[in-house]
């Protein structure tokens, strides 16, 4: 724990004018983003008594090692770098809203060039109209469903428009008059285009002027004696107001608003917010935060408001924001929400009405959402607290340890050798900080050896991030034999030479990428996150007493002391400790020991997946096993011949011809078959760099891989022929 005097600027340091400023922890993490109109007033609250200060904001200052500050023009601008940095470093210690859920949007993607109406979830794309957000998927597809009748738009996949404009022939949705069919050229791109736009306007609450056209209408087909083009107008004009009634109307006057209600305690608070577009809800969300410091409710307001309309432009952002408190000063804030929308936009506390009467509704939600947070997080604040005061007392730790690191070995009788390594910080999953590695070269012959080499490449890395920033202890001075000969070669072969020598600076040409999932470069020393940057306080293996030993004699040889290992081993469920012939047996009901089941199950879980993928694409068939008469010999000579499939797919009939024993017609059938079975180009996975299935995201396990089947804690050891 640091003391805040040890890093306070001297006085005069701190200038008096706008800026942002941002703590530091020990290893250069950000860990606090603030904004002030007077740095130098702002800062001195942070450099009072200890006892004086909030609970959260002690535990901040003296997680930190260091205070910097740039300094802006106006408090827009400093409100504007505030929002860029929570987002780049989300610092730990920030007002963060949490939600337990991802509100489903309805999306018109009217970036493609026959535009598709579906649900969407997660970061909005650039190009796409969104509508919502709803609370649930099945209001939207109601409302989708009704609304098709009157503006048949496409909402089939990529897959399903391709294979219909192939065959000429239209999905169920054409036939039944759904969707207009663009697949098979029943209109034009231009024509498709227009009804998503006449969709996305009846979304917008742009409703009566469309009704009263369809009701004009309708009226001149019935004088015309139309009456089955009039009955169907009927129809379509009585399904638009089905739909629309879907959604109340709370204000008449056919408003565009947010309404923000905050419920809080002296520990956290519930924002709650109602979209209201044409005079009705057409969407809600909720969120929970725990707060950092002594905050009001016009701060959790502005917080709020950063983190609802900071992605967002034009029409996203409503011409109307109520609130219950306004941010001290509203004027930046004001005319930072003016320039997200392009327009002016109304920040204000409604004081009577239609207005003020919805807003007691938002905040009777906001008060419900609050109870029920507390009533499910309570008990889990204290477990998780208590399950690591567990672990430090078993383990005889200093301190809890906040941040836990475990790695297992998974493989298939010595094939596809893969490790994991999973974190959990504060008794919660770290998923962004989960990692992969191949294990190369003699290590994959036995656990042990695998488990050396995979703590020596991670705290390698550690080691090497630390050298290169100089945050070495006082006193602590890195020592090189001049050679770099400990460095590995990156297959697991040049492991180091035992004498706990550092690594030379400039020297990691060497290091592996540690992932097998293209994890690239280590970044720049700015705060933001770097792949093994920070040490935990406890490693946990999976196994026992040689896994342990092997774990521990790794980071002897690297020079680490301190840093605890234990290993949690199957079966009995034993906590192994290095140099220890008995293992420490915690009790069956201990929170301890159920916190270190579910870090070693998440680590099983995550290698098992990773070594899966890893033997399916070793076992994956080849096409030319589809092409009948063709013998394993033949089908040997061709891929030596051309090197690849890929390669052989895209020959001609007359150079498949010249590999020896085949024979023109043989050659045909190949090049038909190849041409049957030719793959869609993949989508890549920009966090991993893998080829990603249908359902993905390319979002970190969020980021390592796809999520998968929990492991059971009685989940079988290492045996012949079975994985692990």
């Amino acid at each position: 724990m640091a003391d805040p005097s040890s890093y306070r600027p001297k006085p005069g340091q701190i200038p008096d004018s706008p800026g942002v400023y941002r703590f530091r922890d020990e290893h250069r993490r950000v860990i606090y983003v603030g904004k002030a109109k007077s740095l130098r007033q702002r800062l001195a609250n942070y450099f009072q008594d200890l006892a004086g200060l909030h609970p959260r904001t002690r535990s901040m200052v003296t997680t930190a090692a260091s205070v910097e500050w740039t300094v802006v023009s106006t408090e827009v601008e400093a409100l504007q770098l505030e929002y860029s940095w929570i987002k780049e470093y989300d610092p730990r210690f920030n007002v963060k809203y949490r939600d337990d859920k991802s509100y489903p949007y309805l999306a018109v993607t009217m970036n493609e060039e026959y535009p598709r109406v579906q649900v969407m979830r997660g970061h909005k794309k650039k190009g796409v109209r969104y509508f919502g957000p709803y609370a649930h998927a099945w209001a939207i597809r109601d409302t989708v469903d009704l609304l098709l009748r009157v503006f048949p738009v496409r909402t089939c996949s990529a897959g399903v428009f391709k294979n219909a404009a192939r065959t000429g022939r239209p999905c169920l949705l054409g036939y039944i008059g759904k969707c207009s069919a663009p697949c098979v050229d029943r209109v034009s791109a231009e024509e498709h285009r227009e009804l998503a736009e006449e969709f996305s306007d009846f979304m917008a609450g742009r409703t009566g002027t469309y009704l009263r056209r369809l009701e004009k209408r309708m009226t001149e087909a019935a004088e015309e004696m139309e009456y089955e083009r009039a009955a169907r107008l009927r129809d379509d004009i009585e399904a638009l107001k089905k739909a629309m009634e879907k959604n109340a109307v709370v204000l008449a006057d056919a408003t565009d608003a947010d309404l923000i209600a905050v419920a809080e305690d002296e520990l956290e608070a519930a924002v709650q917010i109602f979209h209201v577009r044409g005079g009705r809800v057409r969407g809600q969300r909720g969120w929970v935060t725990d707060k950092v410091e002594e905050i009001t409710t016009g701060a959790l307001v502005e917080h709020a408001l950063q983190q609802l309309y900071g992605e967002e432009t034009g029409d996203s952002v409503p011409k109307e924001v109520l609130v219950p408190a306004l941010p001290d000063p509203v004027e930046p804030v004001q005319e930072w929400l003016t320039v997200r929308r392009g327009s002016n936009v109304s920040l204000r506390i409604p004081q009577r009405g239609d207005k003020k009467a919805l807003m007691e509704t938002v905040q009777r939600n906001a008060l419900q959402a609050l109870a029920l947070h507390k009533t499910k997080r309570a008990s889990d604040l204290t477990t998780r607290s208590r399950a690591l005061e567990e672990i430090a007392e078993a383990l005889d730790l200093d301190s809890a340890p906040l941040r836990i690191e475990c790695y297992d070995i998974s493989h298939l009788q010595g094939d596809d050798v893969v490790a994991s390594m999973v974190v959990f910080e504060d008794g919660l999953q770290r998923k962004s900080e989960y990692r992969r590695f191949q294990i190369k070269g003699f290590a994959g012959q036995d656990d042990v050896r695998s488990m050396h080499e995979v703590i020596t490449r991670r705290f390698r890395r550690y080691l090497a991030e630390k050298e290169r920033t100089g945050e070495w202890a006082d006193g602590e001075t890195p020592v090189t034999d001049g050679t770099g000969t400990g460095l590995p070669d990156g297959n697991g072969t040049g492991l180091p030479d035992g004498n706990g020598t550092r690594l030379p600076e400039g020297t990691g040409t060497g290091l592996p990428d540690d992932s097998a999932a293209g994890l690239g470069a280590l970044k720049d020393d700015d705060g933001r996150p770097r792949r093994f940057a920070y040490p935990p306080q406890l490693v946990v293996v999976d196994g026992g007493q040689p896994q342990v030993a092997a774990a521990k004699r790794a980071l002897d040889e690297l020079g680490i002391d301190d840093i605890a290992v234990c290993g949690l081993a199957k079966r009995l469920e034993e906590v192994w400790l290095p140099g220890e012939d008995d293992p420490v047996v915690l009790p069956r009901t201990s929170e301890g020991l159920y916190l270190l089941q579910r870090v070693r199950d998440e680590a099983h879980r995550f290698a098992i997946t990773y070594q899966r993928v890893k033997r399916a694409k070793r076992f994956r068939s080849s096409p030319l096993d589809d092409v009948p008469g063709l013998g394993e010999t033949r089908k040997q000579a061709l891929i030596k011949h051309f090197g690849s499939v890929k390669k052989l797919r895209s020959a001609t009939i007359e150079q498949i011809c010249e590999v020896p024993g085949i024979g023109r017609k043989t050659a045909e059938t190949i090049a038909v078959a190849l041409a049957r079975t030719a793959p869609p180009a993949p989508a890549v996975n920009t966090a991993t760099g893998e080829i990603m299935e249908d359902d993905e995201t390319g979002a970190p396990e969020t980021t390592a891989d796809a999520p998968g089947e929990p492991v059971s804690a009685g989940a079988p050891d290492e045996r012949r022929g079975q994985e692990r």
